[in-house]
């Protein structure tokens, strides 16, 4: 077991250790392809390393996530952090829970949902037309957010809590849960703290 922790331990630090090395490479290549006049290749490899970053940065976020919500002990097999396309920042996604309940957390950076979530959340007017009885604005931890409730055919509801930063969304799905288990759940998650790391 000592051996298999010394060997995982090795492979992460490798793998730590080539992102940061994908990182120098990318802005060296930057660096000659804009001295030697080819722009569109700088800019493509200063993407590229943004990109490197933004995953560096997802990887943070994960360790900041608790490892149980709740009941539902983290499945940190299913951790996954992705580049978005056009290289615009990252997607954060941990699971919670393997039988009847799950909870999935999801943080995306540049969300194109953001603009319209932030509208619903600070128009009453937009509010008030979106509230068919399913969805509720509420803050958490000082955030306003959106809470939606979700019908399983012959199952407890599902929740979808909406929490959004200025440039992030965070999603938390919980099938199987009550409003009150969603909220409690989403109070473990340290907002803040993300909020630095991805803001």
């Amino acid at each position: 077991m000592k051996h298999c922790l010394i060997i995982l331990s090795f492979f992460i630090n490798l793998q730590a250790y080539s992102q940061v090395l994908n990182f120098k490479t990318d802005v060296a290549t930057a660096k000659s392809a804009y001295a030697s006049g080819k722009l569109e290749d700088a800019h493509f490899a200063l993407q590229q390393s943004m990109q490197e970053i933004d995953i560096i940065i997802g990887k943070e976020v994960l360790k900041l996530l608790p490892l149980k919500m709740d009941t539902l002990a983290a499945v940190t097999a299913q951790d996954n952090v992705t580049g978005n396309i056009s290289f615009v920042g990252a997607t954060i996604h941990r699971s919670y829970g393997k039988g009847i309940q799950k909870a999935d957390v999801e943080i995306v950076n540049n969300s194109p949902l953001l603009g319209m979530l932030n509208a619903f959340l600070t128009s009453p007017l937009l509010a008030g037309l979106g509230n068919d009885g399913k969805t509720k604005v509420l803050k958490i931890q000082g955030y306003k957010s959106r809470l939606t409730k979700e019908d399983n055919a012959g199952g407890s509801p599902s929740y979808r809590l909406e929490i959004p930063f200025s440039n992030a969304l965070v999603t938390l799905n919980v099938n199987n849960s009550t409003d009150t288990e969603i909220i409690a759940m989403a109070s473990s998650i340290p907002f803040d703290q993300i909020a630095k790391l991805i803001q």
